[in-house]
């Protein structure tokens, strides 16, 4: 018999039906129905008679029509969602569709898997993870080392040993012993009690790769959950069914508690939860509708999921990606801007950076030159001003290697720390098989990654920063000798007047978010926690800080751009012109004023996608293989064939260079 989930006014109600010819309206009208015939009050209804309601679906929210059949219109168990007329939006109603849900709107459920072991992870599996471009399985190593470390949490429960939240209470009631026949309660005590976060819910990706990394430490097999339990947990995640879990409430120690909470809450049937299939609904409805069952919690498995600092984590391997990618990017959109200016290349001399040996900045330097060399790729533009008297170039066009440079070297500084999480066992206490005991210590404190990420938050703010200057010498004549604003007719035009005025903005936002969340302390739990990170405020406003730092690049890219139709018809280096081509396949030049923001949000889009760097870097490494002897170090953020072969990139014959 068909089944449908239908949710009415707040309420997830549970509607069979005995005949698939029956239509949408008798659907709506029998949840209503429901909904009335539950309520003290009928709902402030006389009858169902008296309901006017229109009836879509959770996923996508289309409108369905009233007469049209069920078993044409809706799958068995689908989730809808009844409209009632007149009904004013809650400020608490939960939306169908989370934040970034567009990212799910070609959701195909992927058939490939990584294979977690707790130790193999790296951020670009979990970004991919978050993507939902894999499923999850264990390793058989890994398996065995679950399956030990659970042997030694069953022979403490069948001893009547006392260790701390196995047989105790937590925090301050670590001395509280408690019976056996509630050590089951005990778990589930802890996950309700502690599911106290507020705010915005994860977006799907991220709250997929909170739920992979949690999976991939527990596949360590220091933490005593049963690998029953943990492979029902993977089969949640390959359903791509996600929990509530709001994004503020964790002070990075003993771990993420509140957050991990609310993504075990969900585990047991408990709280909210989204899919693809079904948007937001009941966990348990949700978990039913996958063919799945809630998580029945044993004891220390309730500790066993929330104790850890995935949520910083997770969120900061987010940020090393995309902070990697802006910063390769940021070297092509500046080498446009030095175009457009004017300027010299002489700033990038290899012998210059030879003798100031930081990796970043000899990095930046031979990229510019990959981009820029005269010899390598004839520029047009280069050539008018061959014989200029200009010396040398202001700080924000010279000095590109050494503050670009420095951005690099800390990216891979984080990059390192972030990995080195990823695959570190961060429970308390942590079950050794080998020894057949548990240990209490204190993995769970989250000041390695909220330092780490605090430093990568002002390091790649320095790239928005010098990028803003950038965007000034274009815009002001006095300085570039271009139409003041970048616009023809100016005073009737404006121009990048106000595009400017928003990246000066960005910037100063980013001085605020760059001060260090980890250099603060406050004391919780009864003073039993005297010392905790603030990691997760580090995570997220690190992310912050990078969107910020992509807008203002997307910002000057097309400034940069928007210069060159000044200096037409002379044409710049060979990919250099593929970057503008690109940028031109989606925003086209200013002939005078026009709506902006969808300008900036499609070159915005450009950079997180890294399609900037896709068309450049294959001269890039052109260029690499024709300079750089076989056996010269690469800086480990330099890029590589294996950027190439992972994304199909030719690289080019010399005839095309």
């Amino acid at each position: 018999m068909p089944r449908y989930t239908v949710h009415v006014r707040g309420e997830w109600l549970a509607v069979p039906c005995r005949d698939a010819q029956l239509t949408i309206g008798w659907l709506g009208r029998e949840a209503v129905r429901r909904y009335i015939k539950n309520k003290p009050d009928n709902g402030g209804f006389a009858s169902v008679d008296d309901v006017r309601f229109l009836v879509r679906r959770c996923k996508g929210l289309g409108l369905l029509d009233h007469e049209d059949p069920l078993e044409v219109a809706l799958e068995d168990n689908e989730f809808v969602e009844v409209v009632i007329e007149g009904d004013a939006m809650s400020p608490d109603f939960i939306p169908s569709q989370p934040e970034g849900v567009y990212l799910y709107s070609k959701y195909r459920e992927p058939e490939k898997y990584i294979a977690l072991d707790g130790e193999t992870l790296t951020t670009e599996d979990l970004v991919n993870l978050g993507k939902g471009r894999y499923k999850i399985k264990l390793t058989p190593a890994a398996e065995k080392k679950v399956q030990k470390s659970r042997e030694v949490i069953d022979s403490i429960v069948k001893e009547k040993t006392v260790v701390y939240g196995i047989t105790t209470g937590f925090g301050k009631f670590a001395r509280t012993v408690i019976p056996v026949s509630k050590l089951e309660e005990l778990q589930v005590n802890l996950v309700r009690s502690h599911s106290s976060a507020v705010g915005k819910p994860l977006i799907p990706e991220r709250c997929r790769m909170l739920l992979a990394l949690r999976i991939n430490v527990l596949a360590k097999g220091y933490s005593g959950i049963s690998l029953e339990t943990l492979k029902q947990v993977i089969e949640v995640f390959n359903a791509s069914c996600l929990p509530y879990v709001p994004e503020k409430g964790t002070v990075g120690a003993s771990g993420d508690l509140a957050p991990l909470s609310h993504l075990a809450l969900g585990l047991i049937g408990e709280g909210k939860m989204w899919s693809p299939k079904s948007g937001w609904a009941d966990a348990k409805y949700v978990l039913e509708a996958h063919g799945l069952k809630p998580v029945v919690l044993k004891p220390k498995e309730g500790l066993a999921l929330i104790n850890g600092t995935q949520m910083i984590t997770s969120l900061g391997c987010e940020a090393v990606e995309r902070a990697s990618a802006i910063s390769r990017q940021a070297d092509i959109v500046a080498a446009l801007t030095l175009e457009v200016l004017k300027g010299t290349t002489k700033a990038f001399d290899t012998d210059i950076h030879a003798v100031r040996p930081h990796r970043g900045q000899i990095e930046v330097a031979f990229r510019f030159r990959s981009l820029l060399d005269s010899d390598h790729h004839p520029s047009e533009i280069a050539e008018s001003h061959r014989f200029c008297d200009r010396v040398q170039d202001a700080y924000t066009l010279r000095c590109c290697p050494q503050v670009h440079g420095v951005v690099n070297d800390t990216i891979a500084f984080v990059k390192n720390i972030i990995t080195t999480e990823l695959n570190s066992a961060t429970d308390n206490p942590m079950v050794f098989a080998s020894r057949g005991e548990t240990v209490s210590g204190g993995n769970f404190h989250g000041e390695y990654p909220a330092k780490a990420l605090d430093y990568l938050a002002i390091g790649v703010h320095e790239l928005a920063s010098i990028s803003e200057r950038r965007i000034e010498r274009l815009c002001n004549p006095s300085l570039s000798e271009l139409p003041p604003f970048l616009v023809a007719e100016g005073g009737l035009n404006s121009g990048f007047m106000i595009a400017h005025c928003t990246a000066a903005a960005l910037v100063s936002e980013n001085k605020a978010l760059c001060h260090p969340s980890s250099v603060d302390s406050l004391s919780t739990s009864a003073a039993t926690e005297d010392h905790v990170s603030m990691g997760g405020w580090a995570a997220r406003k690190a992310l912050r800080v990078i969107e910020h730092v992509e807008q203002v690049l997307a910002i000057e890219l097309l400034a940069a751009c928007q210069g060159i139709e000044f200096l037409r018809p002379l044409r710049t280096t060979t990919p250099l012109e593929k970057v503008y081509d690109l940028v031109r396949s989606v925003v086209r030049p200013w002939i005078k004023d026009r709506f902006m923001a969808p300008d900036i949000e499609a070159a915005h889009r450009l950079l997180v996608e890294q399609k900037v760097w896709e068309v450049a870097a294959p001269y890039i490494e052109k260029y690499r293989m024709e300079h750089i002897p076989e056996s010269r170090p690469v800086s480990p953020t330099a890029f590589s064939l294996e950027f190439l072969h992972k994304k199909s990139i030719k690289i080019p014959e010399s005839e095309d260079l």
